[in-house]
């Protein structure tokens, strides 16, 4: 029995790069070699187990042979025969595919070492499109590593290209398409993840209210860059700046303007009641993906509601309470930093404005703990009950939102909010 250090750990060292993702393979033993060591075995397709002590993941060394299209239609051999080598070349990338003995020393057969200083994602075998998850995860690693300088070699995107038209994405099930786009939300360059899925022909299968606001024109006056598509990606990234590692946020601004590809042709560059358009591709496209009912509530607010955020200093103070109130943020505070995030993100990631302020987030916080200072139990002592403390409280929130927008407007500290 031989044990070795693979995968996402190996390349992270190398790169001098903190991992958690740290996998063992087992080369020359069997599933009862396993148990007789005190691994507890996991796996359900094919032998993983736990360590004893450290509960970090231990596979036999396996090959796998593709018998059905999609990701379930492999076989897998775990025989003690198979080697290290065998076991790397089934693995995604060459950056993934080294390895590491007890020693330290590195087992590199596909030149992963090579691809990581040339800054290449390049497929180890064509094994590579036998298993359309691989689409996803190498622009999901686009979106972790383009910082640094990576790019997806040719030959790769050639063969995920080829993979598309074979129709192999068409096979992937709505789980597992969240479960890798929830990870490239939570990246450095979450638009690296579009930009390769579309670049390779998957954003419009997978996708398609996404894919559909490229070309799609805005009023150069508020939008620099133009492309609705473009100003989608520069959003993401800002929100990933933001918000690092929160895919909720990341989903929020990914979605915030789907409407824009649906305005009649005679409207453009305007884009008037995008906001209420863009609320049924985004449910059509959080319910075929089963994205989680927090991120599926919340994008839909930040859709429906952003706008009003950008005029946050000309809205009445009625008005500002009914957003507050919209955003269930009295049961659901923490949806306030959430909301204002994305809209941050949205004015931000605009060309040439990625350091501007938005002064209108302080404005909003300012506002909603203004309206929180309002309890019941004030009215409960004047004897009022049921509804009526209700209406009481409503009526105290728009008046003390009131005296904050007098008091805001005097202030010389206050930016003008910029038009939208």
């Amino acid at each position: 029995m031989k044990i070795y250090r693979v995968g996402g750990a190996v390349r992270d060292r190398l790169l001098g790069r903190p991992s958690s993702d740290v996998d063992h393979v087992v080369v020359g033993a069997t599933p009862e070699d396993m148990l007789r060591e005190g691994f507890r075995p996991v796996g359900k397709d094919f032998p993983v187990f736990l360590h004893p002590q450290s509960n970090e993941e231990y596979a036999l060394a396996r090959t796998e042979r593709k018998t059905a299209p999609g990701y379930h239609g492999f076989a897998f051999n775990a025989d003690p025969s198979v080697t290290l080598e065998d076991d790397l070349a089934r693995r995604d990338l060459t950056i993934n595919a080294m390895a590491e003995d007890a020693e330290g020393r590195l087992v590199d057969p596909y030149g992963g070492k090579r691809d990581l200083e040339a800054r290449q994602l390049r497929h180890v075998s064509p094994a590579f499109a036998e298993d359309p998850v691989r689409v996803l995860r190498v622009a999901r690693f686009l979106a972790r590593f383009a910082a640094h300088g990576f790019a997806i070699a040719e030959e790769t995107m050639t063969l995920m290209r080829g993979m598309v038209e074979a129709g192999e994405v068409d096979h992937l099930v709505p789980e597992r398409v969240w479960a890798e786009t929830r990870k490239a939300l939570g990246e450095a360059t979450p638009s690296a993840f579009i930009g390769a899925l579309r670049a390779c022909g998957a954003l419009r299968v997978l996708f398609p209210e996404i894919d559909a606001l490229y070309g799609v024109p805005q009023r150069a006056e508020y939008h620099p860059e133009i492309d609705t598509g473009v100003h989608n990606e520069m959003v993401l990234d800002m929100a990933a700046r933001l918000a690092p590692g929160d895919d909720l946020i990341g989903f929020c601004a990914m979605t915030h303007d789907l409407g824009k590809a649906l305005t009649p042709a005679h409207e453009l560059p305007r884009h008037v009641m995008h906001e209420e358009r863009g609320v049924a591709p985004l449910r059509a496209l959080a319910e075929r993906l089963r994205v989680p009912n927090e991120h599926a509530e919340l994008a839909v607010l930040c859709c429906r509601l952003h706008l009003l955020a950008h005029r946050a200093f000309e809205l009445r103070a009625e008005t500002l309470l009914g957003l507050v109130e919209k955003l269930d943020a009295f049961r659901k505070p923490q949806r306030v930093e959430q909301f204002i995030t994305v809209c941050e993100a949205d004015k931000r990631g605009r060309l040439g404005l990625s350091e501007s302020d938005y002064p209108q987030g302080a404005y909003l916080r300012a506002a909603f703990a203004a309206a929180c200072e309002v309890r019941a139990a004030a009215f409960v002592a004047d004897g009022l009950q049921g509804p009526a403390i209700a209406e009481a409280m409503r009526k105290e929130r728009i008046a003390a939102l009131a005296r904050l927008k007098d008091a805001w407007a005097r202030s010389p500290d206050t930016a003008n909010p910029p038009s939208t």
